[in-house]
């Protein structure tokens, strides 16, 4: 899944009951859609409240769907398909992965930010281990403080290091999250669950 203030992008055949929670519980209106006729939506898009990118092997009439919610929407033009791993983004900045050369111009234009390109604690899939919303934001443990400062500045969001579904370090794997609200893996345990909601204010 992936998230964004008013709209949370849910794979085809999600059970109706649980979509209706998601949706009550961050505030969002609730868009079934296929991404290059997978379910696999987190790894394969990334959105703010500006637009979205998505990877380029995702069709028309799935790019017509996310259209449908009167957001930009463009496909990165790379042969690396995993965008959400490789781009971390609230509503002021992206930050994305070094391997991402030739498509900052893209990624400003439609998320309408600045962008930073970085890695963190080691690894070029920066939006594997970035969590961020416009309130706050975590990051993989092992990011050195350095790493933590200038994703902070970059944000313009506290950030604080965090581990998800009790001690994984890939944050975004298990969290999905708006300015609102936090919806995290089942597996998180109380004392994480403390972290990420003093991290994103929620």
């Amino acid at each position: 899944m992936r998230a964004n203030d008013d709209y949370i992008f849910i794979p085809k055949g999600f059970a109706h009951t649980k979509a209706s929670r998601l949706e009550e519980f961050l505030s969002v209106k609730s868009v079934r859609v296929s991404l290059a006729y997978t379910r696999l939506l987190g790894p394969l898009m990334v959105a703010n409240n500006h637009g979205i990118i998505v990877a380029g092997i995702v069709d028309d009439d799935e790019l017509g769907t996310l259209r449908s919610t009167g957001l930009k929407v463009a496909r990165l033009n790379s042969r690396l398909t995993a965008v959400g791993n490789l781009i971390a983004v609230n509503d002021r900045a992206a930050i994305v992965s070094t391997l991402l050369d030739g498509c900052i111009d893209l990624i400003k234009d439609t998320l309408s930010v600045k962008v930073a390109q970085m890695s963190i604690a080691s690894y070029h899939q920066v939006g594997a281990v970035l969590s961020c919303t416009n309130k706050g934001a975590v990051v993989h443990p092992d990011a050195s403080d350095e790493e933590i400062e200038r994703v902070s500045s970059i944000l313009e969001v506290d950030v604080e290091p965090a581990t998800v579904n009790g001690g994984v370090p890939f944050v975004s794997s298990g969290i999905v999250a708006n300015s609102k609200a936090v919806v995290v893996g089942s597996l998180t345990t109380g004392p994480e669950m403390v972290m990420l909601s003093r991290a994103f204010k929620a």
